[in-house]
């Protein structure tokens, strides 16, 4: 951890270490609740003032076999009272419920980390079960770190005895015994969990009071026991963040939000149709809860019906929007198609997660920038944007809503599995500083003396009118089958085939006029290297070319949020480096897309693993191309 000083006495005497930053990982079944715990443990960390980025991972079987390493779900947060941009490379500090936990984690946490561990657990079947050959406890495995050891499932029995819950019921409550204990690590405040305990179990109140037992109890363990080493409690200083009200969000939270506002902002209802997919579905249950917002939502029978109804939306003058991830996002693709060639406006909103076809849907990754600007069959362009952190999927849910509306056209916002679940600290905007893009429907006096031409184009954008089914005068034919220009109807004219694929094509370039000019985020706009990114990479590449840039390197940083089109100055501006790296949670399809548009000598750092970039590993990149060494700059 940072260098200590001492600023606060515990009763006991004993001083507490200020530290800059800390990483601590929850782990243990999933039937643990390590997220539950995580999420608590967010709220009383935000609520101190500490910036932070979190990291939910779960298990990729529903339901594993309880005890292996297969069901091991972890939940990891980042906290510091420094700008914290994410969830850490390797934890401080272990929480491990169970063997399989300390098995699948211990690898990851930083040498002479503390490692916390429920030895209540570790039996000989399940160490057998986690695939130990022996105790962990008991041989030299553990050497090298702090190692906390009790039995919380028995001092969890002990605490909450009292209040007549089954065995079961209370080793439900070790979680907050564990959360009780680093509360008191780190010095937080247990009023927010006990209010939201008392709130979560109105109706079993026999159940809120053993698991608040149980949290006290951890927190007095801390305070009293005779603990090993320097665990004598820490704490982290509020971190120096512009002022404002703030509140903890996910990505999935902000992005419903951001649709949402979106329709607000053109003035539509929002109409969402889709099919449960897993990391997607978070999107369907939030903004299944925003009735109050003009908000439509409708789980269809399959992936294919809840795109087709989204397009149905669109033609009946709302917003349709469908959601989904990769395997769904293939599903869809036909009707996608139907949508560019109706030239109807669609929100696509794809979840990213480790494929093909079901390969790990709760694992992160980015490999569906192929699908989302290439994935359809024929010449069918349509826009793509990518957010880039959870907070930036707000704005990025109101982009989305703004491009699709003016210019007619299916818009697929990229998100992945752990933007979607992360969390961090956001600055609630002002809406009113957002600018209304009001949707403007054909009426019949736009018409004139002559008939509706449901595909004549807007001089300046090319977008086609839109007219709300039933509108008197109004009335056109739409389909999947090629439309004449102008008139919409049905025409097999190879010239007006061209004609209309080259106006498709032409629209959605146009795009990149009405959208901001690529910028560098750190760095000089020429130089020796720059770190090209898009999506949640944006942390890691961030804060390594921070550091970076720190030791001397002549390094930058280039994010991209406009996948398709482009922006219009990204190829002079990728031409001033002598070198460009681009970090992708996939094989480089980005990298495929830069060369193929430029022709830049842009080289890949891949990562299909599951997990998001550490930052070491995007420094060592780039140190490698620059000194031919990890080491110091030149």
């Amino acid at each position: 951890m940072v260098t200590s000083t001492a600023v606060q006495l515990e009763p006991t005497g004993t001083p507490r270490e200020e530290v800059e930053s800390v990483v601590v990982r929850f782990a243990g079944d999933s039937g643990d609740g390590m997220q539950l715990t995580g999420s608590q443990f967010t709220l009383a960390t935000a609520l101190a003032g500490n910036d932070l980025a979190t990291f939910p991972d779960f298990p990729a079987e529903i339901r594993a076999p309880i005890g292996t390493t297969f069901g091991v779900s972890a939940f990891q947060i980042n906290f510091g009272a420094r700008k914290i941009a994410t969830a850490g490379d390797a934890p401080d500090v272990l929480v491990a419920m169970n063997p399989a936990a300390l098995k699948v984690n211990l690898g990851e946490v930083k040498t002479g980390g503390t490692v916390i561990v429920d030895t209540g657990t570790f039996t000989g079947r399940n160490l057998k079960k986690a695939g130990f050959d022996s105790d962990p406890l008991e041989d030299n495995s553990l050497d090298g770190f702090q190692v906390l050891t009790m039995d919380i499932s028995k001092l969890t029995m002990e605490a909450v005895k009292e209040f007549g819950v089954s065995n079961k019921e209370a080793l439900r409550s070790k979680n907050m015994w564990t959360l009780g204990l680093i509360y008191w690590l780190y010095d937080r405040d247990r009023e927010p969990t006990i209010n939201w305990l008392r709130n979560k179990f109105a109706k079993l109140p026999h159940i809120a009071d053993a698991n608040i037992a149980a949290l006290g109890a951890g927190h007095i363990y801390g305070e009293t026991a005779e603990l090993p080493g320097d665990m004598r409690g820490f704490t982290v200083r509020q971190a120096d963040i512009t002022p404002g009200l703030y509140r903890a969000v996910t990505g999935a939270e902000a992005l419903a939000w951001g649709l949402a506002a979106g329709t607000k902002l053109a003035d539509l209802r929002l109409v969402l149709a889709s099919y449960p997919i897993t990391p997607a579905s978070n999107l369907l249950h939030i903004l299944a809860g925003m009735k109050q917002f003009d908000v439509v939502t409708f789980q269809a029978e399959d992936e294919i019906a809840a795109a087709c109804s989204a397009i149905g939306a669109s033609f009946a003058g709302t917003l349709g929007v469908t959601t989904s991830s990769g395997p769904g996002i293939a599903l869809k693709g036909e009707a996608i198609g139907l949508a560019v060639g109706a030239e109807l406006p669609l929100v696509v909103v794809n979840v990213q997660r480790a494929g093909p076809s079901t390969g790990l849907p709760t694992k992160t990754e980015q490999s569906d920038l192929y699908q989302a600007v290439y994935g359809r069959n024929a010449d069918a362009p349509l826009v793509v944007l990518a957010a880039s952190s959870p907070a930036n999927c707000f704005d990025m849910g109101i982009e989305a809503v703004r491009l699709a509306t003016k210019y007619m056209t299916p818009v697929m916002l990229l998100s992945d599995g752990y933007m979607g679940n992360a969390s961090e600290p956001w600055l609630i905007p002002d809406f009113n500083d957002y600018e209304p893009f009001p949707v403007k429907f054909s009426a019949p006096e736009d018409i004139g003396e002559g008939s509706f031409l449901p595909y004549a184009r807007d001089e300046e954008t090319l977008a086609r009118p839109w007219a709300r089914p039933g509108t008197s005068g109004l009335q056109h034919r739409i389909g999947g089958i090629e439309r004449e220009d102008g008139s919409g109807n049905i025409s097999y004219d190879a010239e007006n085939h061209q004609r209309m694929t080259d106006l498709r094509a032409a629209k959605i370039r146009g795009i990149a006029k009405d959208i901001p000019l690529q910028g560098v985020e750190q760095g000089n706009e020429s130089g020796q290297l720059a770190v090209v990114g898009w999506g949640s990479t944006h942390g890691p590449i961030s804060r390594a070319v921070g550091n970076l840039r720190d030791g001397g390197y002549d390094v930058s940083h280039i994010h991209l949020h406009h996948i398709w089109p482009l922006p219009s100055n990204l190829g002079e501006l990728l031409s001033g480096f002598d070198q460009v790296l681009v970090p992708e949670m996939n094989n480089g399809q980005l990298v495929t897309v830069l060369r193929a548009e430029y022709l830049v000598p842009a080289e890949p750092i891949n990562k299909v693993n599951g997990q998001p970039f550490k930052i070491t590993e995007i420094e060592d990149a780039v140190k490698s191309r620059l000194d031919g060494q990890s080491g110091e700059a030149k």
